[in-house]
């Protein structure tokens, strides 16, 4: 199904507002998107979007710059995801607005973005002087990158996906070679991708390969990683799944889906080095 993204405020020159305007908070419908998956079907997956604003800034009211970070969490069973752009935009109009302080903020973020996804959303702000949820931890995972294969395919090749005969095993594959397109600037997106599964085995190089061939095609952070699962779940029929891709930032922002076919399946949350 093609999707119209010619609304959107990616790849526009747009004014910067510096006072509060939650109108700028742009919806993306995420079934438009989700073609990849027949649509008499339920999702085989839950899941959620964590996303990391690093610039976030407002005056208190003394008139005084306050800065700080912060999380924000919703469901990937919301209606909606919102517009990366718009939450920049948005973000920053807070920049000369007076609050009385970071609990006036998150109460304003949380009930925006919330009346945008259609569902409910978690923020928390983090002090600019340091919080231990943004310290760096690199996955100690199995990485399959350092495999010697050839790559020739660029655009979404399911079908390299397969496995070995074998005993049901439970792994946990890493891979940083991710990158795919903003379907509307073009723009290369670049990110870390974490695969838990059970079942029989996964053929590490294929998927490598599989994860690889994403480098042209042009998709939503959320909708690669869930193109991902969906094929992967397909392709291989696992017992359990998850995978959680950590995109690195753009406009101060970074997003990390992740999707699971079972609850007990938490994500790590974990910030990479290249984030």
């Amino acid at each position: 199904m093609a999707v119209d993204y010619s609304q959107l405020p990616l790849g526009k020159q747009t004014a910067y507002s510096s006072h509060y305007d939650p109108s700028l908070l742009v919806a993306v419908p995420r079934q438009a998107a989700r073609d990849f998956w027949p649509i008499e079907k339920a999702l085989p997956f839950i899941g959620e979007d964590y996303w990391t604003g690093y610039e976030v800034s407002w005056l208190d009211n003394n008139g005084k710059p306050q800065a700080g970070c912060i999380l924000l969490d919703y469901s990937a069973q919301t209606p909606n995801l919102v517009e990366s752009k718009s939450l920049k935009l948005y973000l920053n109009s807070f920049n000369q607005t007076k609050l009385a302080d970071h609990t006036a903020l998150i109460q304003n973020i949380t009930s925006d973005v919330s009346g945008i996804t259609n569902g409910s959303v978690n923020v928390s702000f983090c002090n600019a002087q340091g919080d231990s949820r943004l310290q760096i931890q690199p996955w100690a995972d199995h990485c399959i990158d350092d495999s010697n294969v050839a790559i020739a395919e660029y655009n979404i090749t399911t079908a390299l996906l397969s496995c070995h005969p074998s005993a049901i095993i439970e792994k946990t594959l890493v891979s940083h070679l991710l990158r795919s397109n903003c379907p509307v600037t073009g723009q290369p997106d670049w990110a870390s991708v974490r695969i838990v599964y059970r079942g029989t085995a996964i053929d590490e190089d294929n998927l490598l390969r599989y994860l690889c061939s994403y480098r042209l095609h042009q998709g939503f952070h959320e909708q690669c990683i869930e193109r991902i699962f969906c094929d992967i779940w397909t392709q291989c029929q696992p017992e359990q799944l998850s995978v959680e891709g950590r995109f690195t930032r753009r406009g101060g922002l970074d997003i990390n889906p992740f999707r699971t076919s079972h609850g007990t399946l938490k994500p790590t949350r974990a910030r990479q080095w290249r984030q």
